[in-house]
């Protein structure tokens, strides 16, 4: 990246890539990396900016993440938050404790605005709420600190040495439940770093279509399509770059929505200069599937088959050059293959789709990820500025295995087509409702039940649909949505007169926790 650079160096916080992502929302470029990134390699970078993050460690426990002294002499302006605070204290001669009583939540929070992060801080009053995590707290400040901030039961919440720009906060500046946080973030940027805020997406495309070109110079590149927002950007990308130099491999499963395989060909077919092979393989991925109950065996069977049709595909093709993926930022992170890390190597949250090894026997000169530095909010920012149409940048989060998770028990072809009209039929309603933008995801279940019915003058025993529909703000928690009950009566008789097979609809009224999102 060309951008001026701030780094995130992380030990461990629960918030490393929500700091990221508001240093990027004051328009500048960051990069999460490791806590204990070699002061050689920070050297290389030439960060403006640095900021520690919190995490679940005392920085007094021996065994918990710590940093060199070095890291304060680079002239690099700091912030620390949280763990980071007390870490800056304790390594520059302060004194760290144990709290008496401990501080979480929303925590009123009294400022000197003589500091630069507050009294730069449009509109900040002398007193506001801050979130607050922490067991410990720094009792004494290193020699040259001043105190900036304090609480009813936390002397030092913020304390700064002004001529070695060092700043640090006890509270989490960078969720939205501290007010004015966003303000002190941008304060410590543009004020004490001197960054110019030039991260922009423009900027962003026309610097990785050039380096794109540079990097691949007339060699073939192969991309993975799934038909979901972060392919289907890198997909728009590379097109933009090479052109027909890229083929892009799409697997139908057979597990997608109702006419959503047709509308990915059709979308990268007519809109990007590229090749496109779609592999419709329905058939055999339900005999792989046949007899099947048990959800994770189904998880299995299906991200096992669709790499086996895949890369069967690739050896087929006889593919040379670059092989090319989705992977965004936070696949990295989660799957413990970037470089932001707590103690020790990086925590594998969970195994994403782009992030599986190659087989062995096939060999590409590297791997491209245009996206690799970009959080799902400026992926669908690419999407839109490419051109990629609104219904797939803001294509609603899918489940890997499809709709293989929706159908309860074992996967036919008869319960594909159920659903499939079924969700058809609701999203229509939803749409034509007008709230479709209140709700962040909604769907259609089909469970494995069978109830009776009357339909004209006969007695049914067929399939019950569920729909749910979600509001939430980050996908850890969830409430269900309250959708009008005109707009759910016309789903519901919709559907039990649209699909086959179907004499009832119900709807799922369960937060997340205790149920989760999706049903398997």
């Amino acid at each position: 990246m060309d951008n001026q650079l701030c780094i995130v160096l992380d030990f461990g916080g629960q918030y490393n890539q929500l700091i990221a992502r508001r240093v990027r929302e004051c328009g500048v470029y960051c990069e999460i990396k490791r806590y204990d990134t070699p002061i050689e390699e920070i050297k290389k970078l030439a960060p403006m900016g640095i900021i520690f993050t919190g995490g679940p460690n005392s920085v007094y426990d021996e065994t918990s993440p710590h940093i060199s002294k070095e890291i304060f002499d680079l002239n690099i302006p700091i912030l620390g938050i949280c763990y980071g605070c007390q870490l800056m204290a304790y390594t520059l001669g302060g004194k760290v404790e144990s709290c008496t009583v401990s501080e979480y939540g929303k925590t009123d929070t009294y400022y000197d605005k003589s500091c630069v992060l507050f009294g730069d801080n449009e509109g900040m009053p002398d007193k506001a709420v801050s979130w607050m995590s922490h067991t410990d707290f720094v009792s004494e400040l290193p020699e040259g600190f001043v105190n900036a901030a304090h609480t009813d039961n936390c002397p030092q919440a913020a304390f700064y040495n002004k001529e070695r720009r060092l700043y640090a906060v006890q509270f989490h500046p960078e969720v939205s439940h501290t007010e004015y946080g966003l303000g002190m973030l941008g304060s410590f940027l543009k004020n004490v770093c001197g960054f110019s805020g030039d991260w922009a997406m423009d900027d962003f495309i026309d610097s990785t279509v050039t380096k794109l070109r540079e990097q691949i110079g007339d060699k073939n590149v192969i991309l993975g399509l799934s038909g979901g927002v972060d392919s289907s950007v890198a997909a728009g990308l590379l097109s933009r770059a090479v052109g027909k130099q890229l083929t892009c491999v799409f697997v139908d499963q057979g597990l997608m929505r109702k006419n959503e395989g047709d509308f990915v060909e059709e979308t990268f077919t007519k809109l990007f200069d590229m090749n496109f092979v779609r592999v419709n393989c329905q058939k055999q991925f339900l005999e792989k599937l046949k007899g099947v109950t048990d959800p994770e065996k189904k998880r299995k069977i299906i991200g096992t088959e669709f790499y086996n049709v895949f890369w069967d595909k690739i050896r087929e093709q006889g593919a040379t050059g670059f092989f090319a993926q989705g992977t965004i930022y936070p696949d990295r992170i989660e799957s413990g293959k970037g470089n932001a890390a707590g103690q020790g190597s990086t925590a594998v949250i969970k195994t994403h789709h782009n992030m599986v090894e190659k087989p062995s026997d096939i060999n590409f000169d590297g791997t491209i990820e245009p996206l690799a530095n970009l959080f799902k909010d400026e992926v669908r920012q690419v999407g839109e500025k490419l051109g990629i149409p609104h219904d797939l940048v803001w294509r609603q989060p899918f489940p890997g295995p499809g709709l293989g998770v929706r159908i309860i028990g074992e996967i036919t072809e008869e319960k594909i087509k159920i659903l499939q009209d079924a969700d058809a039929v609701f999203r229509d309603e939803i749409r034509k409702s007008g709230i479709e933008s209140q709700l962040k995801q909604f769907f259609a279940v089909l469970p494995d039940v069978h109830t009776v019915g009357v339909m004209g003058d006969h007695r049914t025993y067929d399939h019950l649909i569920a729909i749910r529909a979600i509001t939430t703000d980050d996908f850890m928690t969830a409430d269900w949505a309250r959708i009008p009950y005109d707009v759910l009566a016309r789903v519901s008789n919709r559907i039990c007169n649209e699909v086959d097979h179907v004499n009832r609809v119900v709807y799922d009224i369960t937060s997340k926790p205790p149920g989760t999102v999706e049903w398997e």
